[in-house]
């Protein structure tokens, strides 16, 4: 007997009825994207690691860690490729707008979906190949395209049934302000050096921005009394965050300003933002993103900016099933009940009549055992969960009729059905999609 193999820890299959979940949210988001007339981009799972390195950072963790990264067969003349398996997916997209020219007749509103790869421990909300929804607009300088994104995944939650998640905010301000506040913040963390974990004291001149993210509770204090980058904003910066909380202001929309909220990776600037959620641990974040107009001209293309933000399925589809969303999962309208297998020509027949006018239809067919008896048809017919069971009996073919029963209204009600005139009643079996 061959050996059991296994899926990769931290790949995980999808099954039904889970893969339905995962269904009705990709096909709410589709709905949301396109009434902000977002336009879906598709790029390849694999890109150029210098893509990677260049514009996520070399001193982040992904870079520095997580990659999955490999140099690819030898060509006949000896040259390979280094790959790698993309962890996010902004710097494809901005690197397939640069390549096929896409700003050159203006901006662009795009939203992509799939998976990413990281190699990390394997825990609830963080997995080996994860999935991620998108929304970025590039080409719009302003806090409105900021807030729009923002606005976007806040109707996503409502649309969604989320209620337990709160947004933060803050300003990354412009390199040259960073600059000024980075060196604030080595001198400050140099003189707590101390309280720096190894972490901390790693990153102190690479990445000082980063250790404002420890999730390490023995560096708060130290973390809490750093110079704060808001206080190094200048005119254009603070005019930029106060037009974004303006109108999410105007929009209803609650949130925090968090000071220590810088992301992870070295190509955001001004507008930053993160959905959290307490109900996950430490995994707590759903969505997260900002203003990155640095990163097209990075990875070499001509300056523009841009901004957008990413969520996890995995992690939005815990929090969901945290808060007990009810999501509707797919059912058959009609499950068809064949006592003889002589009857199949004329039952698929019929079925492909019901398909063909819209009616969701599972036919019941025969194992190794058989077509099994009326009895266990009708077992099988009710645990569908199908509205109703269409009984393709021999008196009833005999007389050129089908048998329509009711199996959910507690009446088990029976009616005749000509055949000949399947068009005129498929309509009433029809139930609605269960993503509207």
């Amino acid at each position: 007997m061959a050996e059991k193999l296994n899926a990769v820890k931290g790949m995980n299959d999808i099954l039904p009825p889970e893969s339905a979940r995962w269904e009705w949210l990709e096909a709410t988001v589709r709905d949301l994207m396109g009434r902000f007339a977002y336009r879906n981009v598709r790029t390849p799972i694999l890109e150029h690691t210098a893509l990677f390195v260049r514009g996520i950072g070399e001193v982040t963790d992904i870079v520095e860690k997580e990659m999955y990264s490999f140099h690819d067969r030898s060509d006949k003349y000896g040259d390979n490729d280094h790959l790698t398996l993309r962890p996010e997916n902004t710097a494809g997209l901005v690197r397939a707008v640069i390549e096929h020219n896409m700003l050159y007749d203006g901006g662009k509103r795009l939203w992509y979906i799939g998976p990413m790869f990281r190699r990390e421990k394997p825990q609830r909300g963080r997995f080996r190949q994860f999935h991620q929804i998108g929304a970025e607009a590039l080409g719009f300088s302003g806090p409105d395209v900021d807030a729009e994104l923002i606005l976007l995944a806040n109707a996503l939650w409502k649309r969604i049934g989320l209620t337990d998640v709160r947004l933060e905010l803050n300003s990354l301000g412009q390199p040259a302000e960073r600059a000024q506040h980075r060196a604030q913040l080595i001198a400050h963390f140099e003189q707590h050096a101390d309280k720096l974990d190894e972490d901390g004291k790693r990153r102190l001149h690479s990445n000082p921005l980063r250790i404002l993210d420890t999730k390490n509770p023995a560096m708060k204090d130290v973390v809490e009394s750093a110079p704060k980058l808001i206080d190094f904003l200048g005119a254009e910066s603070l005019a930029h965050f106060e037009g974004l909380k303006a109108i999410l202001d105007a929009n209803g929309v609650a949130y925090t300003i968090n000071p220590r909220l810088v992301r992870g990776l070295d190509y955001y600037n001004l507008s930053v933002f993160e959905f959290v959620t307490d109900r996950l641990g430490s995994q707590g974040t759903v969505c997260a993103g900002g203003r990155y107009d640095d990163l097209i001209a990075q990875i070499g293309g001509k300056p523009a900016p841009a901004v957008g933000w990413a969520m996890g399925v995995e992690r939005v589809l815990d929090l969901m099933k945290e808060q007990g969303t009810d999501i509707p999962l797919p059912v058959p309208d009609v499950y068809a009940v064949v006592p003889d297998a002589s009857a199949m020509p004329i039952v698929l027949r019929t079925l492909q009549h019901l398909r063909d006018a819209g009616v969701r239809v599972q036919m019941h067919a025969a194992t190794v055992d058989g077509l099994g008896s009326f009895k266990s048809q009708f077992k099988r017919a009710d645990n569908s969960g199908a509205t109703y069971a269409l009984i393709f009996g021999a008196d009833e073919l005999a007389r050129g009729e089908v048998t329509l029963k009711s199996l959910r209204d507690g009446s088990g009600a029976q009616i005749a059905r000509p055949l000949a005139e399947v068009a005129t009643w498929a309509a009433t079996l029809q139930s609605p999609a269960p993503n509207t």
